[in-house]
């Protein structure tokens, strides 16, 4: 296999906004929340940023999470819960039971995000109504994905929904056929086989936006760089694209649904 032309040091710039509401359950209500301000300080070195903590009936915890594109979800779940065991170890003997919820959140909501995404060729003309034609054929949307139902595993239920954005490098503005189906038919082939619930893709001449439902146990990075060199190697290995990104989170609810303490 070609060596990949994009990697996490020379895209060491991106742009991103990955917000999660995650849930854990008590056993039992917790006699305080004196531990809160050290959960956050152990979570600090793993770009685990807890915002904000509430606790809700019957036995919630509910908390507010930021991290970065190397984060994959997953570890939110074993960094949060497990550091929280050990912080109350001696004081609560087994007092968390072992489903959770995970919740993409971003600061527009899905519904919206999609219809912005269908209307990107409208966003960006073509003076020559024959490439809008064009561009318009090699659009894809999968009406049978639908980014608003959680995935499940046998402990969580949980939304993983990624905006991505890469930039075409000012070389490589493409409006040939072969070019686009290229990259159509690769979005849908890298899709499919990583098990990425692809919604949209919105081709133009110089950017691509998806949205997508992922896994949990891959980080946003690895998630979008895939994607960028698996795209450049259907245009011949070539850096077509920009050595950054954008990649952020979204589902049903934006972050003004997230009341704050």
């Amino acid at each position: 296999m070609p060596a990949p032309i994009y990697t996490p040091h020379n895209c060491n710039d991106p742009a991103y906004q990955l917000d999660w509401s995650y849930s854990i359950f008590w056993r039992a209500r917790p006699p305080d929340f004196s531990w809160l301000e050290e959960l956050k300080r152990l979570n600090e070195p793993d770009h685990i940023r807890i915002l904000q903590h509430q606790f809700r009936e019957p036995n919630v915890s509910q908390f507010l999470i930021s991290t970065r594109p190397a984060v994959p979800p997953l570890l939110i779940v074993q960094r949060v819960k497990g550091r929280l065991q050990h912080l109350l170890h001696g004081t609560m003997s087994k007092p968390f039971r072992r489903n959770y919820s995970l919740r993409s959140i971003g600061s527009t909501r899905r519904e919206k995000l999609e219809q912005y995404l269908a209307t990107q060729l409208s966003h960006h003309p073509m003076a020559d109504p024959r490439v809008q034609q064009r561009l318009q054929q090699y659009q894809i949307f999968r009406p049978e994905v639908d980014l608003s139902q959680p995935q499940r595993t046998s402990h969580a239920e949980y939304w993983y929904n990624l905006h991505i954005v890469v930039v075409n490098d000012e070389r490589y503005m493409e409006i040939r056929d072969d070019v686009l189906a290229g990259l159509h038919d690769m979005i849908l082939k890298a899709s499919d086989s990583k098990g990425y619930l692809l919604s949209r893709a919105a081709i133009v001449p110089d950017h691509i936006h998806l949205t997508l439902g992922c896994p949990l146990e891959q980080s946003p990075e690895q998630i979008v760089l895939g994607y960028m060199n698996n795209l450049a190697y259907a245009c011949g290995m070539k850096p077509v694209f920009r050595f950054s990104y954008y990649v952020g989170t979204f589902s049903e609810y934006d972050l003004g649904v997230i009341p704050r303490a």
